[in-house]
């Protein structure tokens, strides 16, 4: 075939594959189900659906922890466009069961086995895994600091960090980068809380009160205003700790320290160790 007879049949075949592309778009512009089909579905999508909520609630019920996580997930991912409330219902079960799970023997991808070395304790245990004595011994259900050589013990492999939000009084622990749980907080009158990167540099159960131009309080007095637990960071005189006032929780009105409820600090005294980062941001 000569060089004119291949450009005449590349011509005509250009033009009726154009055609066909000007057709296929035309059919799908007037067609109901066509170009406007994905948007329908993308807005089916993004529905509320309270029965991922119902079924998580129903697994967490039966102690399927692991799969009633994944549900809350699920059920927190669909309802962010469409429902505040359902969202809110999501991620504080969500949040929950974090650290149910993270109390209990379920092994996750955060977790492994340690069996027992000869010579080991708790202390020396939670120091090489960089975790808490209260961790292990919690996950564990432990009821003594006693080992014995060969027992296996689930520990946490996970890098905790914290980041507070003055403006919002709210703090949040964080796992390997992604949000665990958050706690309502209070935070200092005046904007005295310091803001930075700092860790946390000691920590104290039943910790007393040195205020300033004053005698010691000791632990368990009604005046003692650092509650059951105190986690002191990098910054001098600043830390975490507990309140004999729960009902201040969420105002700025403190003298610079972060505060929070008894058990909400607790909880987290026991998951965070020595060393972990803590952001305050404004």
């Amino acid at each position: 075939m000569d060089r004119k007879k291949i450009a005449v049949v590349v011509a005509v075949s250009v033009v009726v594959i154009t055609g066909i592309a000007f057709g296929v778009a035309a059919l799908l512009r007037n067609s109901p189900s066509g170009s406007r089909a994905p948007d329908a579905a993308r807005g089916a999508a993004v529905k509320n659906d309270p029965n991922l909520l119902e079924g998580a609630a129903r697994l967490a019920s039966q102690s399927d922890l692991l799969k009633a996580r994944e549900a809350y997930q699920k059920a927190l991912e669909n309802a962010q466009a469409s429902s505040p409330e359902s969202a809110e219902k999501a991620q504080g079960a969500l949040e929950d069961l974090n650290v149910q799970i993270l109390f209990s023997g379920i092994m996750t991808p955060d977790s492994e086995t340690y069996t027992v070395q000869k010579g080991d304790n708790l202390t020396r245990i939670a120091k090489k895994f960089n975790t808490t004595l209260e961790l292990i011994t919690r996950s564990n259900n432990l009821q003594g600091s006693v080992l014995r050589v060969g027992q296996k013990l689930k520990v946490c492999k996970a890098k905790f960090s914290i980041v507070v939000d003055k403006s919002q009084n709210i703090l949040t622990l964080k796992s390997n980068g992604e949000v665990f749980k958050t706690y309502r907080v209070s935070t200092g009158k005046n904007m005295t809380t310091p803001i930075g990167t700092f860790k946390i540099v000691n920590k104290i159960v039943d910790p007393p009160w040195f205020p300033a131009g004053r005698k010691m309080v000791p632990a368990g007095d009604p005046t003692n205003v650092l509650g059951s637990r105190w986690m002191g960071i990098s910054s001098p005189s600043y830390g975490i700790h507990g309140t004999t006032d729960p009902d201040s929780i969420g105002r700025n009105v403190t003298e610079g320290c972060i505060r929070m409820k008894n058990s909400d600090v607790e909880e987290l005294y026991a998951i965070v160790p020595e060393g972990t980062e803590v952001v305050i941001v404004d």
